[in-house]
C-alpha cells in the first residue's frame, strides 16, 4: 500500500494535548494524566513517520484509543484502523472520533462495514418483479426496506432496528460482491458501496474491523490487482487493535469453506435473478439438480455427529462415495455451461463467476494436498430467529428439531509466512496493540505466529492498582477439571462466591457443556437473576445484565473479550477452568504437529501462550476503571500443580492472591465499607 495525502491541517502536539494542564486535561473527560499514554502516543508517531513496524500491550485503561488516533491524524495521510471487534469499532466512531472533535474540530473519518451490511439497491429494483418472496412476514419486510431505501444515506442495514439478524430476505439483497455487477450496474452512481468508497478516499481515518480488512485483501489478491478489486483504498499505515485476534481471523480468510449452504444461495439467487430471461429456460432444471446432489454430497461425508473433525480420509471417501462429488462438480459445470449461452443478461456473468468459485473451491477441497494445509468438516446446528432462546425460564430451547449446516474447510496450519509477505513487507506501518498480547512479559509467541520479524516493542502497563482493586481467589482442594468430581466441586465453590458477591458476576466456561451443567447444578440454588449465553442475542444479554441488580451471567467465548461492563454491576469474574485450546480441534491438532515435526515442544510453545492470552482476556472483564473492585475466581487447580501454571501466573497483572475464603468475605466486607 502507497500513502494519500488527505488533510494539512495542524493539529496540537502529542505533549501539547495528553500532558498534564493539556487539551485532554481541559476537556469534559474524566482526566487524570497517563504517562503510559502518551509514551505510547510517542511511538507511535516515531514508527509512522519513519515508516516502521510497532507492537505495543497497553494495559486496560490506559487510553490507547487516542494514543493512536492523534498521532494516526498528524501523518497528513491515510491511515487504517481495524479493530477485532464491532464494539471496538462503534466506540472509535461513536464515542472516541465525535470527543475528538470536540476537542481538534471536525474531522474525516470514514466508518467500513463488509459488503453484507449494506443495501444493493439493483437487488431491491429486481426483486420486486420476482414472485419469490416468502409469506408476509417477507413481504412486510420487502415493504420497510423499500421504505427505508428512499431516505437512507448509508444503507447500512444497522439503520433497521425491526430487521431480523437472520433475515433470509435481507440476503436476497444485500451488495455481497459475487453477485455485483461493478460499474456495469445501472445503479452504480447510486450504489451505496460506491458512496462508500468515495467517502473512503477522501478521509484521512477509515475505521474498519479485522474481518473487512483480510477479506478485502483476499479479494484484491485473488483480482490479480484489478482496479474495481476491493473496497479499500491505498493508505500509508494500518493500526491493527485488538491484535491478539490476527492470526484466527487471517486463517479464516487465507483458508477455503463450502458448504450446503453456499450450493443453496447459488440455486435460490440463479431462480431469481434468471427466471423468465430469455434463454435461461434450461437452469431450474439444473439448479433443481444441483440442490438435490448437494445434498446427498453433504449427506454423504463421513461425519461422525456434529462439531469439528478432520477430514483425513480424503481419498478413501473419493474411492467409495466419488460418485457423490462427481455428480455436484458436473453439475455446477452444467450450469457453467448454460450462463455461456445467456446473452445481454447483466446478472448472468456474475452468477457464472460464482458457480466457477464454488466448484474451483470444492475441487480443491476435495483433490489439493497442501502441505500447510488441514483438510477438516463441521456439522452445526443452524441457529435462526429467535429459534434458540426459550419462552420459560431462561432455559436453553431443545435443538434436536432444528436444521443443521455442513462445511467444508481448509485453514492454513501456519499464516505467519502469508501476513509477513502480504501485511507487513507490503503495508509501510503496522501497529500491533492489544491489552493482551505478551506471555511472561515478552512478545515472542505473538511475533512468531504472525511472522511480525521486524518490530519495534513497547509494553505500556495498566495504571489501574491490581494490587488494591483486585483479589485472585484460588480455591483449595478442587479436583482436576477432567476429574467426574469437578462439576459438583465447582458448584459448591461458585455458590459459595456467589453467595458473598451477592451475585454481580460473570462465570466464564470453556464450552457450553460445562456451562450447561453448572447452569443446571446451580439455577435451584441460587436466589440471584441468571442469564444464560444462547437465550438472547449478547447485547441483549449484557443489558439486561447492567440493569439488573445481583445478576449473574453465564457465559463462553464470546464474553471472554470485548464485553465492558464497570462498576458495581459487575464485581466478580470466575472462570471454570484454564482456557486450554480443545486439542481434538482439526486446526489445533494439526498446529501442534506442525510444531512438533519442527523438533518444537507445541504444548509449551502453542498451546500455553494461547491460553494465557485467553486468560488475560477473560479476567479482563472484571477492573474496567480505577473505580472498579472485584474477585477473580480460577477453579482450575492446575495453575498452582502443573510447572507450567507459573507462565500463566507470571503473565498476570500483580493481583493479590489467595487460597482462603474468609479473604474474599473480608475483601467485599472493606467495599461495602467504603
Amino acid at each position: 500500500m502507497s500513502s494519500s495525502d488527505t488533510s494539512t491541517r495542524a493539529l496540537p502536539t502529542l505533549f501539547e494535548f495528553f500532558s498534564p494542564g493539556g487539551i485532554l486535561a481541559r476537556s469534559a473527560l474524566p482526566y487524570e494524566y497517563r504517562p503510559g499514554q502518551l509514551e505510547m502516543a510517542k511511538a507511535v508517531e516515531r514508527a509512522l513517520a519513519e515508516r516502521r513496524h510497532l507492537i505495543v500491550e497497553a494495559g486496560t485503561g490506559t487510553g490507547k484509543t487516542l494514543a493512536y488516533l492523534l498521532p494516526a491524524l498528524r501523518t497528513g495521510q491515510r491511515v487504517i484502523i481495524s479493530t477485532g471487534t464491532k464494539a471496538l469499532q462503534d466506540q472509535l466512531y461513536f464515542r472516541d472520533i465525535p470527543f475528538l472533535e470536540t476537542l481538534l474540530g471536525e474531522l474525516r473519518v470514514c466508518y467500513m462495514k463488509g459488503r453484507a451490511n449494506y443495501l444493493c439497491r439493483h437487488k431491491l429494483v429486481a426483486l420486486q418483479s420476482q414472485p419469490i418472496l416468502s409469506g408476509l412476514e417477507e413481504i412486510d419486510q420487502y415493504r420497510q426496506i423499500a421504505e427505508w431505501e428512499r431516505t437512507t444515506e448509508t444503507g447500512d442495514r444497522a439503520e433497521l432496528s425491526g430487521m431480523p439478524e437472520s433475515s433470509a430476505l435481507w440476503q436476497k439483497l444485500d451488495a455481497r460482491s459475487e453477485a455485483c455487477l461493478g460499474s456495469t450496474c445501472p445503479d452504480y452512481r447510486r450504489c451505496f458501496i460506491t458512496e462508500m468508497r468515495r467517502k473512503a478516499l477522501e478521509s484521512d481515518i477509515i475505521i474498519v474491523n479485522h474481518h473487512l480488512f483480510f477479506a478485502d485483501l483476499s479479494v484484491k489478491q485473488e483480482a490479480s490487482g484489478a482496479p474495481d478489486a476491493g473496497i479499500l483504498p491505498e493508505a500509508a499505515a494500518v493500526v491493527f487493535d485488538e491484535a491478539h485476534e490476527l492470526e484466527d481471523v487471517a486463517s479464516s480468510y487465507f483458508g477455503l469453506s463450502v458448504s450446503n449452504i453456499r450450493f443453496e444461495e447459488l440455486a435460490r439467487d440463479t431462480d431469481a435473478l434468471l427466471r423468465g430471461k430469455e434463454g435461461a429456460d434450461k437452469l431450474p432444471a439444473a439448479t433443481q439438480q444441483l440442490r438435490d446432489r448437494a445434498r446427498m454430497f453433504f449427506a454423504g461425508l463421513p461425519m461422525a455427529g456434529d462439531g469439528r473433525q478432520p477430514f483425513t480420509g480424503r481419498e478413501e471417501f473419493l474411492e467409495t462415495s466419488g460418485d457423490l462429488y462427481m455428480a455436484v462438480r458436473t453439475t455446477l459445470k452444467l450450469i457453467e455451461a448454460e450462463m455461456d449461452n445467456l446473452t445481454g443478461i447483466d446478472e448472468a456473468p456474475g452468477l457464472k463467476k460464482r458457480v466457477a468459485r464454488l466448484r474451483s473451491e470444492l475441487e480443491f477441497l476435495l483433490e489439493s494436498n497442501s502441505s500447510n494445509m488441514v483438510y477438516w468438516m463441521e456439522r452445526r446446528i443452524a441457529h435462526g430467529g429467535s429459534s434458540d432462546k426459550s419462552s420459560s425460564g431462561g432455559r436453553p430451547t431443545s435443538f434436536r428439531s432444528q436444521a443443521r449446516h455442513t462445511f467444508l474447510q481448509a485453514t492454513p496450519i501456519d499464516v505467519s509466512e502469508l501476513l509477513r509477505e502480504m501485511v507487513f513487507e507490503t503495508i509501510p506501518t503496522a501497529v500491533l496493540t492489544s491489552a493482551t498480547l505478551t506471555v511472561q512479559g515478552g512478545f515472542e509467541h505473538m511475533r512468531k505466529r504472525l511472522g511480525l520479524a521486524e518490530a519495534r516493542e513497547l509494553v505500556v502497563p495498566s495504571h489501574f492498582k491490581y494490587g488494591e482493586q483486585a483479589l485472585l481467589y484460588l480455591p483449595p482442594q478442587m479436583p482436576d477439571p477432567r476429574d467426574p468430581d469437578f462439576p459438583e466441586a465447582a458448584a459448591r465453590c461458585i455458590q459459595r462466591v456467589l453467595e458473598i458477591t451477592k451475585g454481580r458476576a460473570f462465570c466464564l466456561f470453556t464450552s457450553y457443556a460445562q456451562m450447561r451443567v453448572l447452569y443446571e447444578r446451580l439455577l435451584p440454588v441460587l436466589d440471584f437473576p441468571i442469564l444464560l449465553h444462547g437465550t438472547a442475542p449478547r447485547k441483549a444479554l449484557l443489558e439486561e445484565f447492567r440493569s439488573t441488580p445481583n445478576a449473574v451471567l453465564f457465559g463462553t467465548a464470546s464474553f471472554w473479550q470485548g464485553v465492558d461492563v464497570q462498576g458495581e454491576a459487575l464485581s466478580c469474574v470466575i472462570i471454570d477452568r484454564l482456557p486450554f485450546a480443545v486439542p481434538s480441534d482439526p486446526v489445533v491438532q494439526a498446529r501442534m504437529k506442525a510444531i512438533e515435526e519442527a523438533g518444537g515442544k507445541p504444548f509449551f510453545e502453542y498451546q500455553v501462550p494461547a491460553a494465557v492470552l485467553t486468560l488475560k482476556q477473560g479476567f479482563g472483564r472484571l477492573i474496567r476503571s480505577l473505580e472498579d473492585r472485584g474477585v477473580l475466581v480460577l477453579l482450575d487447580p492446575r495453575i498452582t500443580r502443573q510447572r507450567y501454571g507459573q507462565t500463566f501466573l507470571a503473565s498476570l497483572p500483580p493481583y493479590r492472591m489467595t487460597a482462603t475464603i474468609t479473604d474474599v468475605e473480608k475483601f467485599f466486607e472493606a467495599k461495602a465499607g467504603k
